[in-house]
């Protein structure tokens, strides 16, 4: 039996660890551990609650705008404020727009090298490789002379002994499986993605008036101004910039994304079958026609809302705030209760209280605490979140957008709906989920420009502005379905400044410990049962973890002294 320590696992926003125990060539068991903490919470602690969304859209660098968003909403909700129609849509549009700008990185440059292999690619023909590019889709740079131009860069690369985003990765290893002309192919894509998601950020900035860490958030709906002809309010011409990013964002997702990803899927049918973890599937929802309902998980929307126990698609059931609490048995935190109880958010405590040992050190103490992150639960269960529980809770409810698109995907794959839960499953749900949020997008600002041009231009409700209308004790949740799950932000404000806040994350969810009865994370009970065929290089591990697009934190790389990649791999 082999211990394998995985520290850190890179292409992901932050610190992981996974400790894994290997017999056999498969995972027997698995621990996960985030190994920064950062303390946001605290911080807010004591502030103004209208200030609240600019310090917590800082827990992370990279999906910033989702912070904003649901901090907002939990202010909203406690003191009982309804932003206007158009800061609704725009609010939407930025999210849609994050969506598909973060699942698009995710897959080419998080994701996609767990199953191509960068340096078969130099094998791949230029005429063959258009041919099999013009088979999957119409998108335009497929000719031989692109595929062409892009091997002889990647052999510039490899000459150069500079491979950039290509080093210190498994290149060789036998759990890659495309041919030589696929992965040229999506080493093209990899690349035209650079340049495709710089370009799509605009949507985020034009709206936000920067990004990442937008601005135009507030308390009550947005401080961007709307006016058809004003010169400095987001106008026609600076909606018709936005609608072009739009459409050229779902051109990307249709023509190379979703090919793509089709292709790689036919090439793994195993992988249908391998990390499938946890039975337990929630979505708070999100993109509802109406009004957020205030303090509670939309059942309705683009993303419905629900809880699927057991796979049972046939019991899809509604989520209740109020059965949501985090555990820290294993966590390094206190509780001033005790350690085997769980707190709900709005009672629940930040307090950091390290026990494990002083750094560099071989292994967790799984028995004990390892890991900065709590165990969140919902009615005592273990539950994922993120596109595949959002692509299950939605196909159990029914949601025709979400029925057809997984139908028509596994009708081409030649898969049972069974395949979702997996981590091929996972993997194709996050692309799915793109092209319906890429489609919706162009349906948010048809909405938007109409509402506009109706003669509404109200963007903020200002009428519970002044602390000295609010009652001396309130509090409020916002959920949002950020693009790696469910996310809500808790605050209770007293005596108009923040009392308590809480952040309970995607990745909180899926990448906690064990709780006090003994139950895995997502991440943990997904890596049990995957294939191992060379401990020492362990990519398979990769793959599965990376299906989640963990965010432990802001960072995305850890650098020795002299600026190199640290990534250690432990055999025993």
């Amino acid at each position: 039996m082999s211990r394998i320590v995985v520290d850190p696992i890179t292409r992901i926003e932050g610190h992981l660890r996974i400790e894994a125990q290997v017999d056999g060539g498969k995972v027997r068991d698995a621990w996960s551990s985030t190994t920064m903490w950062r303390g946001i919470e605290e911080i807010i602690a004591g502030r103004d609650p209208r200030d609240a969304w600019f310090f917590a859209q800082r827990i992370c660098g990279v999906c910033t705008t989702v912070h904003a968003l649901a901090s907002v909403r939990a202010v909203e909700d406690a003191l009982g404020m309804e932003p206007p129609l158009n800061a609704r849509l725009i609010r939407e549009l930025i999210a849609a727009a994050q969506y598909v700008h973060d699942h698009v990185v995710h897959f080419y440059h998080l994701h996609a090298l767990d199953w191509v292999d960068v340096t078969s690619a130099l094998k791949g023909d230029p005429a063959k490789t258009s041919a099999v590019a013009m088979s999957l889709s119409n998108y335009p740079r497929s000719s031989a002379t692109v595929f062409a131009g892009v091997k002889e860069r990647l052999a510039a690369f490899v000459q150069r002994g500079r491979l950039g985003p290509f080093a210190n990765a498994y290149w060789g290893h036998p759990a890659y499986q495309l041919s030589p002309e696929v992965n040229l192919l999506a080493v093209s894509h990899y690349l035209d993605a650079l340049d495709f998601q710089r370009d799509f950020a605009r949507v985020q900035a034009i709206l936000g008036g920067k990004n990442p860490h937008p601005q135009t958030y507030v308390v009550g709906g947005t401080a961007l101004p709307v006016d058809p002809k004003g010169e400095y309010a987001l106008n026609d011409n600076g909606m018709e910039d936005i609608r072009q990013l739009l459409t050229k964002g779902l051109n990307f997702v249709q023509q190379a994304y979703i090919p793509d990803l089709v292709a790689i899927a036919k090439a793994y049918p195993e992988w249908t079958t391998i990390g499938g973890g946890l039975t337990n599937y929630m979505a708070f929802g999100d993109f509802t026609e109406t009004p957020f309902k205030q303090g509670h998980p939309a059942a309705g929307g683009v993303l419905p809302g629900g809880l699927v126990r057991n796979r049972n698609l046939a019991a899809v059931q509604d989520v209740d705030p109020s059965k949501i609490a985090e555990y820290i048995k294993h966590s390094w935190f206190r509780y001033d209760g005790g350690e085997d109880k769980a707190l709900r958010p709005f009672e629940g405590e930040t307090h950091a209280h390290y026990t494990g040992p002083k750094p560099p050190f071989e292994y967790l103490d799984v028995n004990g605490k390892y890991t900065w992150l709590k165990a969140p639960r919902y009615d005592e269960l273990a539950v994922e979140v993120g596109p595949l529980a959002r692509m299950i809770v939605g196909y159990a409810r029914g949601n025709t957008q979400i029925k057809a698109s997984v139908d028509g995907a596994l009708k081409e794959l030649g898969a049972p709906v069974t395949a979702l839960y997996s981590t091929l499953g996972r993997t194709l749900s996050r692309g799915l989920e793109t092209e319906i949020l890429a489609k919706h997008s162009l349906v948010l600002l048809d909405r938007l420009q109409a509402n506009i041009r109706s003669g509404d231009l109200k963007t903020h409700d200002n009428r519970l502005w002044d602390p000295k209308t609010w009652p001396a004790h309130a509090q409020g949740v916002g959920f949002h379905e950020a693009p790696r799950g469910a996310l809500s932000h808790w605050i209770v404000i007293e005596d108009q400044k923040v009392k308590n806040y809480q952040a309970v994350v995607p990745s909180t969810w899926n990448g906690s410990p064990r709780d006090a009865k003994g139950q895995r994370g997502a991440y943990e009970a997904a890596l049990i049962g995957t294939p191992v065929a060379k401990p020492a290089q362990p990519l398979e591990i990769l793959r599965t973890v990376h299906s989640f697009d963990p965010c432990m934190a802001c960072a995305a790389h850890v650098l020795d002294a002299d600026g190199n990649p640290v990534v250690e791999v432990k055999v025993q």
